[in-house]
């Protein structure tokens, strides 16, 4: 049990003896040292609902507070909060535990088998910049749950297959079947041609189609195509995973194609469940729940009046293959926030088909990376921001400033530490800032080494990594002693990790673990003014390097669950 919910524990069973039962206890980290390490909140409310004075109920909830061994000093301040000073032993028996642990004291939460599904690229064209947050977020979430100890199922489900891939296999044949690799060199430049032939030639357009039709069906000539087509551009998308190091491969595919057998049956099944009608000769399951603008009831299309599919039908059949198939417990969808009502509806059948069982179904919603403008990040032409042009720039702009703070490194190791740097800053960047909101992207911002960014972590890191080399050896058994109130300081944050990373496991918030680790290289620098590591001796200098080793771990394995690599030296 974390801190906090021990708290939150015995604060509730406290309000309940004093006739508060079922009032909220809302036990955080105090925002101020003064105020002790944690604060009961929920008193004030408990005096609303019971009609009494605040104070005189807080002096009633401290008399029966038990927090033996958990708290040296209780005190109620302000209008009826109460002020909790940890115990500096016990602080120190978990910081110790957290120490000797491969999970840094995090008591691991029931097994699941859960699915992250991210990036999703749509083939045929390379990865841009709106591809970044998906891939990004949705790879440190996998980390998180992995870390926690779930059994992770990573899915890359990529747009392979419908219209644009009748359009693209029409252009080949037109005009590049006997040269392929080099028409398909530049896929964008591809793409291109082919969208502006399909909407100028009504001609082309009906024979796309019909490619469509072919691929479906199971043409071999069309379908041979079809894989050079993916083949191509699998491969663009794996040098933006490895760039990025993010953990996707090509066994994580499975995209919209490997349902298409599927479809049929899904529709079957929903018309067995009476969830169909028709309209206008396509078949639509009608949603009560969703109104229109006019209060009519939304219809969802399941299969067009032509007989073709849509990418909700494929979602559908992905939702049964991974019940029925894959027998998850839930699934993590990493999609931007435009597409909030597909998958509230999206689930909403699904239940009511019952294809999902008890399969916890989640959308991760995320907002826009904008440019300077405020508007969505674009070229200075307008144009669509390749996401492999944008990762070789962090690097060459890293490069710069790596070279210039330390010229004398080898050009190898300038460009490992670029990479690394370069990199983290623009996942950091991103994931420091609530999903759900948009954000500026901003070069000088997320490569700075102060502040809030990836450089200064990584560098956080590498100042504590310098205390051990200067050190030699040291008792890494020896006891915690929390004397001075940097060392108290630090210690209460780093006991706080395990309810930082169970917050992720709940909501898939990952700006508060970045927010938290911004906060752990903050008190480790008053720490190291304030309490001289090296100059101490004896046990004081033991327990100092044993709340450094832990200060290390915990930047390491909090930057490894957001995909940031560390460096001995920068």
């Amino acid at each position: 049990m974390t801190i906090l919910q021990l708290i939150s524990q015995r604060a509730s069973a406290a309000l309940d003896a004093v006739g508060a039962a079922g009032a909220p206890a809302h036990v955080q980290p105090a925002s101020k040292p003064e105020f002790g390490d944690y604060q009961i909140n929920g008193v004030m409310a408990a005096a609303k609902q019971l009609r009494c004075n605040p104070r005189e109920l807080a002096t009633k909830v401290l008399a029966v507070l038990d927090l033996a061994g958990i708290a040296e000093k209780l005190e109620i301040a302000g209008p009826g909060f109460i002020n909790i000073h940890l115990d500096r032993q016990f602080l120190a028996d978990k910081c110790q535990l957290a120490l000797t642990d491969a999970h840094l004291g995090v008591e691991l939460p029931t097994r699941r088998r859960v699915m992250v599904e991210y990036s999703s690229p749509n083939l045929a064209k390379e990865m841009h910049v709106g591809h970044l947050r998906s891939t990004i977020i949705g790879d440190a979430l996998a980390r998180v749950m992995s870390f926690l100890g779930h059994e992770v199922v990573r899915a890359n489900h990529v747009g392979d297959w419908g219209t644009q891939f009748g359009m693209l296999t029409a252009f080949l044949v037109e005009n590049h079947q006997d040269d392929a690799g080099l028409a398909l060199n530049d896929l964008e430049d591809f793409y291109r041609k082919a969208k502006i032939r399909f909407d100028e030639s009504p001609e082309f357009a009906d024979r796309a189609r019909d490619y469509v039709v072919r691929l479906q069906g199971g043409d071999e000539q069309v379908l041979q195509l079809w894989r050079r087509f993916v083949e191509v551009s699998l491969a663009h998308c794996q040098a933006v995973y490895t760039t990025l190091g993010v953990g996707l491969g090509r066994e994580h595919v499975h995209g919209e194609s490997a349902y298409n057998d599927d479809l049929p049956v899904v529709v079957e099944e929903l018309t067995r469940a009476g969830l169909l009608t028709e309209n206008d000769g396509a078949k639509v399951v009608v949603l009560e729940e969703f109104r229109t603008q006019d209060d009519k009831a939304m219809g969802v299309i399941v299969q067009k009046k032509d007989g073709g599919y849509l990418y909700t039908t494929t979602d559908i059949s992905a939702i049964r293959y991974r019940h029925a198939t894959l027998g998850l417990d839930r699934v993590l969808y990493v999609v931007d926030a435009r597409q909030s009502q597909h998958f509230q509806q999206l689930f909403t059948i699904c239940r009511k088909a019952g294809f999902a069982g008890d399969m916890q179904l989640q959308h991760i919603p995320f907002g826009t990376m904008m440019g300077d403008d405020g508007k969505p990040f674009k070229t200075r032409s307008g144009g669509t921001v390749k996401l492999i042009e944008l990762l070789h720039e962090a690097e060459e702009r890293a490069f710069a400033l790596v070279s210039a703070k330390n010229p004398d490194l080898e050009e190898g190791e300038r460009r490992h530490i670029a990479h690394a740097v370069g990199i983290g800053a623009v996942k950091y960047a991103d994931l420091s800032k609530s999903r759900v909101s948009d954000y500026i992207f901003n070069w000088e911002t997320m490569l700075s080494f102060e502040g809030n960014t990836a450089p200064y972590l990584q560098y956080a890191f590498t100042r504590v990594q310098s205390v051990f080399r200067k050190a030699g050896d040291y008792d890494a058994a020896a006891p915690i002693v929390l004397e001075e109130a940097a060392e108290k300081q630090l210690a209460v944050a780093l006991a706080q990790f395990d309810d930082v990373v169970l917050a992720i496991e709940s909501d898939c918030y990952l700006h508060g673990l970045c927010q938290y680790l911004y906060q752990i290289a903050t008190l480790f620098s008053r720490f190291y003014e304030a309490c001289p590591i090296l100059k101490s001796e004896g046990a004081l200098r033991a327990s100092r390097l044993q709340l450094a080793a832990l200060t290390a771990r915990t930047l390491r394995t909090g930057l490894d669950l957001l995909g940031i690599e560390v460096l001995d030296t920068m």
